[in-house]
């Protein structure tokens, strides 16, 4: 290891630990939450359980009709149990809108639920919007989130001061029937700033979200995102009689039981691949100077405990969203970096060709956010240039 590299990965400690000491954590009163997907619906309903203003945008009108005909969003099992109600005058209820500008104008905090391709369509729409002081708050965020959003955001020409965060996993994991929302509790998200250092904004989340740890850069927080190895290798792989089973003691019996994302981890072979493809996201993490990620087994359990799987289309829709918003910007950063990623491209290609599309041309690239060229020092300079929001 260089020295120069050495120095590069102090001075993202240092710049994280001194930014933070000159924050003042923010009010966050009035909410905005945009999608009226399963995690929109929840993050709506846990900000009106703080008795937090909130507004939920929809640009679907099926989705919209269907959250409003319900009449109120019910939470079941972990977290806060109740249904809260949808646009009553008499008490606090969550406001609904088909109206962007309307939901945004006057929002101290802004959610921006669902997959990737979504992610970057309202980095473009909002730039036009944004006002001053506005945190941004994208949420299963995966790989380089906020680096995209804000190049995005600037493209659309968006110049106001505002915190954009990147979170890796929502605060409970939904398995949805109608508009009740069964909880499962998450482990403990990542989450972090750009502006680097704005802890302050990113702990003023607590009410929301139980268990997050925020941390100084996006560079930790973007590659602390396992969901795409994880997610991947469980939807193509687990279920192949390739792999072999988990062999039960004599005389036992399966349990029956949930069939969540981590249940589908029970062959060795497997877990082979899961731990492969995440040592390479730690072989390219180490390259930006970020260390200390957790083991195979709490990386699992982080990104697939809890988490249910209702049905083949959101199996094809995670696949898709792992490949473009996770695998693939790690391939991206190992080319640049010069780490080798073989089993994450191997992941790439099969996931393309079990979806039948050329996936790899729509993930997140570091050339998507300006970040070019063959020397590997350059790259981290790079990157930690615009992780502290230069």
């Amino acid at each position: 290891m260089t020295a120069e590299f050495e120095a590069f990965a102090k001075l993202i400690e240092e710049n994280g630990q001194q930014q933070a000491t000159d924050q003042t954590a923010p009010e966050y009163q009035r909410v905005t939450v945009l999608g009226g997907g399963n995690d929109g619906r929840l993050l709506a309903a846990l900000a009106l359980a703080q008795n937090l203003s909130v507004t939920l945008f929809s640009a679907y009108g099926v989705e919209l009709r269907a959250i409003r005909q319900a009449g109120g969003i019910t939470l079941r099992g972990a977290g806060p149990i109740g249904t809260f109600q949808i646009d009553q005058d008499s008490i606090p209820s969550i406001r609904t809108t088909a109206e962007l500008d309307y939901a945004v104008s006057s929002a101290d905090l802004i959610f921006v639920t669902g997959p990737v391709h979504k992610h970057r369509t309202y980095a473009m729409v909002l730039a036009e919007h944004i006002r001053e002081g506005q945190t941004l708050v994208f949420v299963s965020a995966r790989t380089f989130a906020a680096f995209e959003s804000l190049a995005l955001l600037k493209v659309g020409g968006c110049m106001a001061d505002i915190t954009v965060i990147e979170v890796q996993t929502p605060p409970y994991w939904v398995q949805a029937d109608g508009n009740t929302l069964n909880l499962s509790p998450c482990s403990t998200t990542v989450a972090a700033a750009i502006p680097g250092g704005r802890i302050a904004h990113v702990e003023a989340l607590g009410k929301i979200f139980p268990k997050i740890d925020s941390v100084s850069t996006v560079l930790q927080s973007s590659l602390s995102d396992a969901g795409g190895a994880v997610e991947a290798v469980a939807l193509m792989l687990a279920n192949s009689m390739a792999a072999g089973e988990k062999q039960l003691p004599d005389g036992a019996v399966a349990l029956a039981k949930n069939q969540t994302l981590e249940s589908l981890f029970e062959s060795d072979r497997v877990l082979s691949v899961v731990d492969a493809a995440l040592d390479e996201r730690r072989q390219v993490a180490a390259r930006f100077g970020v260390r200390n990620l957790p083991d195979t087994a709490t990386w699992i359990n982080a990104f697939a405990g809890g988490r249910c799987i209702s049905g083949s289309d959101e199996a094809t829709t995670m696949l898709r969203n792992a490949v473009s918003g996770s695998l693939i910007p790690l391939q991206s950063a190992g080319r640049m970096t010069g780490v080798k990623t073989l089993v994450t491209d191997s992941l790439i290609t099969l996931a393309g060709a079990l979806l039948g599309s050329d996936i790899a041309t729509g993930g997140r690239r570091l050339e998507s956010f300006n970040v070019t060229g063959a020397d590997p020092d350059a790259v981290r300079r790079r990157m930690e240039s615009l992780a502290r929001g230069e």
